[in-house]
């Protein structure tokens, strides 16, 4: 049987705190006289909860909100806990109770083999190693040597610069006599043959392969107990265990991280989230380039790793210094570890790959288009040689600058354009290194920036890009003096 009583309307009587809860909902409840899309019963709730929106949102309509304010700050006085923290765990109680009355369950008892896997990837001493396992199998060699090094050599060099770009450059010439149209199609910089091949052969088999290890990781169990390993971690750069879930997320789409940030508690924290996702996380296609770029190269692997590690952990503890605000609680529920279903796994895995293909495509067609009116006009020739004493500062031939104008559109874009440089021999292991860090740390794409002005708003999302863009240039060059200087050679 299924009780009709809405999910919101919690009875607080387990605990005494609930009690002052339930009374200070109610209060709140009638004070409210202006219409919202939500029930007031759910608008008093997320005010109890010190939500910033509905609390902005109710500031600007109510005129007694003075008044609902103090309820809040008495309510929250009287309570030992966080009043979040309160009502999820009635609203976790509320649920079980419905499931209970639903669902019936064979009362599996956890073994002893799955306490001890509880256990060992929690505590640092052997949960850090098991993650280092972890990144090395699933990141360096399915995502970097496989997808990005078998999988991408295949079909770019046996399916598009064999067949597919020779026969689309013979008909495009052949049919259309025109120079500038013949380019826009085809040649160096064209449609089909730079912004389809990327999109196809370089990126779309880099991001299946991360998708999949990610889909693994995610139906196991495992992303909870690495948000409690990094818990101690994150808080030294003003987050907590739960900023774990975008963080991760971004190594796949930084933009859907970004989104995805809005669940973190604070505004302090989801600003701190933003600026390090659009700074020092690589996204899965970038970073499986990246992995492909420096695997031969296991000395220039962990000097970016190690480079990119520092970036990420110093800006954020600099921000954490300087950004007021208050530092939230951090709880989270485990569920149980167990083995991938693969039924999820490929679900999530092409569901992914499906909204990300459809997403880069149109944005490497609009690129290629840019690009191939930047090289019709001269302006693309302008840019490459305003930015070549960037490139000479930080140790990088010329050619390098298109790959950073690549990047402007899309960060993968401008990670593919590098792979193309690499290809050309064009690079040596302390260029590639450079190249790689900057360009990971380099401005975040089109999509990600638009998503970073609506959710934090054009000031913030202005500051943090104003920021990352000389920084970016300076880590580059700071860099490249430190390794020619120690006379490293990779």
């Amino acid at each position: 049987m299924i009780r009709k009583e809405p999910l919101e309307y919690h009875n607080f009587n387990i605990h005494r705190n609930f009690n002052e809860i339930e009374k200070a909902a109610r209060d709140i409840e009638a004070l409210l006289k202006s219409d919202y899309r939500l029930s007031k019963r759910s608008i008093a709730l997320l005010l109890l909860q010190e939500d910033e929106e509905i609390t902005a949102l109710v500031r600007q309509r109510e005129k007694d909100f003075d008044v609902i304010n103090k309820i809040i700050h008495r309510t929250r006085e009287s309570c030992p806990e966080p009043l979040q923290y309160l009502i999820t765990l009635e609203r976790q109680r509320k649920v079980e109770r419905i499931l209970k009355e639903v669902i019936k369950t064979q009362g599996k008892k956890e073994s002893s083999l799955e306490r001890w896997l509880d256990s060992i990837t929690i505590k640092p001493l052997t949960g850090i190693p098991i993650l280092l396992l972890v990144l090395y199998f699933g990141l360096y060699k399915f995502v970097g040597q496989f997808g990005a090094g078998t999988v991408v050599d295949f079909i770019e060099g046996n399916i598009f610069e064999t067949y597919i770009n020779p026969w689309i450059n013979h008909v495009v010439v052949s049919l259309i006599p025109y120079k500038p149209l013949q380019q826009l199609l085809a040649l160096d910089y064209g449609i089909i043959t730079l912004g389809i091949r990327y999109a196809v052969a370089i990126i779309l088999p880099i991001v299946g392969t991360f998708f999949l290890v990610f889909s693994i990781i995610e139906d196991s169990g495992y992303l909870p107990r690495l948000a409690l390993l990094v818990d101690r971690v994150f808080k030294t750069i003003g987050l907590n265990g739960r900023a774990v879930i975008p963080m991760t997320l971004g190594f796949g789409c930084d933009t859907m991280a970004t989104l995805v940030s809005r669940t973190l508690e604070t505004k302090r924290e989801r600003i701190i989230a933003t600026l390090l996702l659009a700074l020092a996380i690589p996204c899965s296609a970038q970073l499986g380039v990246i992995l492909a770029l420096l695997s031969g190269r296991p000395y220039a692997m962990g000097i970016w790793v190690g480079f990119i590690l520092l970036v990420f952990l110093f800006i954020g503890y600099l921000t954490a210094r300087i950004l007021p605000g208050e530092r939230p609680d951090f709880y989270m529920e485990v569920p149980p570890l167990r083995m991938p279903k693969i039924s999820n796994v490929l679900e999530k895995t092409f569901s992914r790959m499906q909204w990300y293909f459809l997403e880069i495509v149109p944005m490497f067609i609009l690129a290629s288009i840019l690009i191939w009116f930047g090289k019709m006009t001269g302006l693309f020739d302008i840019l490459v040689h305003a930015i070549a004493p960037v490139m000479k500062a930080m140790g990088l031939p010329e050619k390098a600058a298109e790959a950073f104008l690549f990047g402007f559109f899309r960060r993968d874009y401008g990670a593919a354009g590098l792979y193309d440089l690499q290809k050309s021999g064009a690079l040596n292991g302390v260029q590639m290194v450079v190249a790689s860090a900057t360009l990971t740390l380099f401005v975040p794409c089109i999509a990600q920036f638009s998503i970073m002005v609506k959710e934090r708003g054009i000031k913030t999302a202005l500051a943090i890009v104003g920021f990352i863009i000389p920084f970016a240039f300076i880590s580059g060059v700071a860099l490249n003096w430190i390794l020619t200087t120690l006379g490293v050679a990779l």
